[in-house]
């Protein structure tokens, strides 16, 4: 089925994958943290919240909810640009280090938003890169667990209401995540990011292309018979 170009639905949390060209998109520490250094910035720059994220050799993976239509675009060109330059000046590499443009999809925050954050820091374990993902230092998970805090990271509403302290959060967290998150839901959000559909509930993703006022689902998905029970509820779930 065709890929869908990015969209955007406003106040609604996106997955965002970059993944890499050729070769490790990082080669030592200096690397990871100048890469943050510059999706700090960007984030800041283009009023992008960041709430989950993991550096991978081969890949990026962010949660975010855009302020703007241009949030993301801006921030992911911003960030790719400098990191790239940087990167080659620092390795005598030349040439660009990204498969194309990033991609991007809306989740429907009630039923996807702690899954995919989960699906994000637990993206180390499932490429076999660590056995437990509070191993890995660069992802977000040791800041949703309270290990460490990310100071670009703007925790989601969806995250604060798992408790009232931050010490009941980041048990209700690490709870959440005591085991990986089942395969086909990643496999599930994975595709519908890398081809552009939004994921959600029948009735959220009518809602979203209404508030978009553009296609967000694959036509087998949009040609199935209309449903009427009202989706006004998802207006400010996010």
């Amino acid at each position: 089925m065709t890929r869908l170009a990015r969209h955007y639905v406003p106040d609604q949390p996106q997955h965002v994958i970059l993944q890499g060209l050729t070769g490790p998109a990082f080669l030592d520490e200096g690397d990871y943290l100048y890469f943050l250094a510059c999706l700090a910035d960007a984030a800041r720059v283009a009023d992008l919240a960041v709430h989950a994220w993991v550096l991978m050799p081969g890949a990026v993976q962010f949660l975010v909810t855009p302020s703007y239509e241009s949030s993301v675009a801006m921030a992911m060109q911003a960030v790719g640009r400098r990191y790239v330059e940087t990167f080659n000046r620092r390795h005598g590499r030349r040439g660009t280090m990204w498969r194309g443009g990033y991609r991007a999809t809306v989740i429907e925050p009630d039923r996807y938003f702690l899954l995919a954050s989960q699906i994000i820091d637990h993206a180390p374990v499932r490429s076999n890169l660590v056995d437990e993902p509070g191993k890995y230092r660069w992802s977000s998970y040791s800041h949703h667990i309270g290990l460490r805090v990310d100071s670009f990271i703007k925790d989601h509403p969806l995250y604060r209401a798992l408790g009232n302290t931050p010490f009941e959060r980041n048990e209700a967290y690490r709870d959440l995540g005591a085991q990986s998150p089942d395969q086909l839901e990643v496999e599930k959000l994975m595709q519908s990011t890398l081809n552009g559909w939004v994921l959600g509930s029948a009735e959220y993703c009518e809602w979203a292309a209404r508030t978009a006022n553009r296609r967000l689902m694959p036509l087998l998905l949009r040609d199935r018979p209309p449903r009427t029970r009202t989706t006004r509820a998802f207006a400010h779930a996010g």
